[in-house]
């Protein structure tokens, strides 16, 4: 039986374009069913141009985060998802959407946790000075960045690097991971 993802994107896709790209030809038994994101995010291009329906959920259309995330919850749900990935989206889910879904929520993130969580890994593992930082796959939990860790690989910081050069090359390290841990967790659920 076959995996059902849904993708959920707040930018530009790359790494959803690189999942779209290699899953069919990996022997992951799963597929992309649709790619959701909280604003009108270039990203969903890549779905649409393979004919993967895609949702929009603005969090500024509903009255409190909680609502957003119930009606995110719905949207989610009505795919039937068999694992949700975070790729890319920069919002924080609410703990109820995370409780609803756990522990069918994986995340992306471009730092070797537990060092740099939050939306600028990237940038703050720079001005740490560090000489590696890293790529990490996560489950979602309550906390950010905290779940627990399925997968990461360091990264080394270049003396040339800047902030779009380093995350370009943690950029690749991400989407192999995702695909590595696709693969596991297929091969676990025996589907």
């Amino acid at each position: 039986m076959r995996q059902r993802l849904v993708v959920l994107i707040s930018g530009s896709g790359t790494n959803l374009e690189s999942l779209v790209e290699n899953l069919p030809g990996s022997g992951i038994p799963a597929d992309v069913v649709a790619v959701g994101s909280d604003t009108t995010a270039s990203g969903l291009a890549h779905a649409t141009a393979r004919d993967i329906p895609t949702f929009v959920l603005p969090p500024r259309d509903f009255p409190s985060r909680e609502e957003w995330g119930m009606a995110l919850g719905d949207a989610l749900e009505s795919y039937t998802p068999d694992l949700i990935i975070l790729s890319g989206f920069m919002r924080l889910l609410p703990p109820s959407l995370v409780a609803r879904f756990t522990p069918r929520i994986i995340n992306t993130h471009p730092a070797f946790l537990p060092e740099f969580p939050g939306a600028h890994g990237v940038r703050d593992a720079l001005a740490a000075g560090v000489r590696e930082t890293g790529a990490s796959v996560i489950v979602v939990d309550d906390g950010v960045d905290t779940g627990e860790i399925l997968a990461q690989e360091r990264v080394p910081v270049l003396p040339e690097d800047d902030e779009e050069s380093l995350h370009e090359r943690v950029k690749i390290v991400e989407r192999r991971l995702l695909l590595d841990v696709l693969g596991a967790m297929m091969s676990e659920t025996g589907k």
